[in-house]
């Protein structure tokens, strides 16, 4: 088995946990602008308040005595 040298392993180290953090980091910062615009686009679509739709209609129905 090959023995690696400590600076070699360390530099290793150091490179795989800041190329880890730097995607982590782009990730999250692109993440948020999609997730932004497809929260407002999707409370856009939505009616906001009160609607009785069809579900409810049947939930209505099966409640009455």
């Amino acid at each position: 088995m090959k023995t690696m040298k400590p600076g070699n392993r360390r530099k290793f180290l150091l490179t795989a946990g800041l190329g880890s953090a730097g995607a982590a980091a782009l990730v999250v910062a692109g993440g948020k602008k999609a997730a932004s615009a497809g929260k407002i686009a999707e409370a856009q679509a939505q009616p906001s308040g009160y609607h009785a739709s069809e579900h409810i209609k049947k939930y209505y129905e099966t409640t009455k005595v």
